[in-house]
C-alpha cells in the first residue's frame, strides 16, 4: 500500500531524488519548493493523488496555506520530511551578515517549525505518522565557516528531541543525518571535492526505503542513513 508523504525542498538535490523515487514507487507525494518551473515539472509528472506547490518554508503563511490545501484534499500524511535547507556562503561568523544569518535560520529552523505546526495536529488526531527533520553531521559536530548552518542543525536535534517527548503514542519524531551527498549545498563549501560523494539519485535508493521503514518505535532517535 502506498504512503502519503509530505516533503519540503522537493525541487532539487536529495528532496527531488526522494520525490521522484517515491512517485515511481506508487506513493502519493506532496512536495514544495521555491522554483516555479521545477514545481511545474514535478506536478506534470505526478499522478492525481500527488501535488506540488510553490512555497517558501520560511514564510509561515505560505506553509499554512499549503498544508490546508493538502489536508483538505488528501488527508493527513503518513510521513513528513523537513528536508528544505540553506547554507551560508563559507565565511567566519563575524563576516556573515545579519540578513544571511536570518535567511539560514528561516529555512533550516523556522521552516520546519512552520511545517510541524501546519501538519502535526491532523496527524495527532488520526493517531499515527512519522516526522523526519533533516539534521546533518554538522548538527552533531562543527566545522569552521559554516557556523550559522551548524547552529540551525544543532537546534534541529534539540527541537526534534523535545518534540518526541511531546508526541502521543503512535507518532514519532526523528532527527536524520542524511550523510554526505554531492549536492549544490555541499559544492558551495567542498568545491570540486563534492564529486567524490554519492549523487542524490543513488543516495535515494538507500535513503528512500530506510525512511519508509521508520515507525513509532523510532520516536526520539537521532539516526543516520546507512552508508
Amino acid at each position: 500500500m502506498g504512503r502519503r508523504i509530505v516533503i519540503t525542498g522537493a525541487t532539487h538535490g536529495c528532496g527531488r531524488a526522494l520525490a521522484e523515487l517515491w512517485l515511481a514507487g506508487g506513493h502519493a507525494v506532496h512536495g514544495c519548493g521555491r522554483s516555479r518551473g521545477e514545481i511545474a515539472a514535478l506536478a506534470a509528472a505526478a499522478g492525481a493523488d500527488s501535488s506540488f506547490h510553490v512555497v517558501d518554508v520560511a514564510r509561515d503563511a505560505e506553509v499554512a496555506a499549503w498544508a490546508q490545501t493538502v489536508l483538505a484534499r488528501f488527508g493527513p500524511p503518513d510521513l513528513v520530511l523537513n528536508n528544505a535547507g540553506r547554507i551560508n556562503a563559507s565565511a567566519p561568523l563575524w563576516r556573515v551578515s545579519a540578513e544571511e544569518f536570518s535567511a539560514v535560520v528561516g529555512a533550516n529552523l523556522e521552516g520546519p517549525a512552520a511545517v510541524l505546526r501546519a501538519f502535526l495536529p491532523a496527524m495527532i488526531e488520526r493517531g499515527r505518522g512519522v516526522v523526519v527533520n533533516f539534521s546533518s553531521g554538522w548538527g552533531r559536530g562543527t566545522a569552521p565557516e559554516v557556523a550559522p548552518y551548524c547552529a540551525t542543525k544543532w537546534a534541529i536535534e534539540g527541537l526534534t528531541g523535545a518534540l518526541a517527548q511531546e508526541l502521543p503514542p503512535g507518532l514519532a519524531a526523528v532527527a536524520l543525518n542524511p550523510g554526505i551527498i554531492d549536492t549544490r549545498m555541499l559544492r558551495s563549501c567542498f568545491g570540486s571535492a563534492a564529486s567524490t560523494y554519492p549523487r542524490p539519485a543513488s543516495w535515494a535508493l538507500t535513503a528512500g526505503p530506510f525512511l519508509l521503514a521508520l515507525g513509532a518505535e523510532h520516536n526520539g532517535r537521532s539516526l543516520d542513513v546507512p552508508g
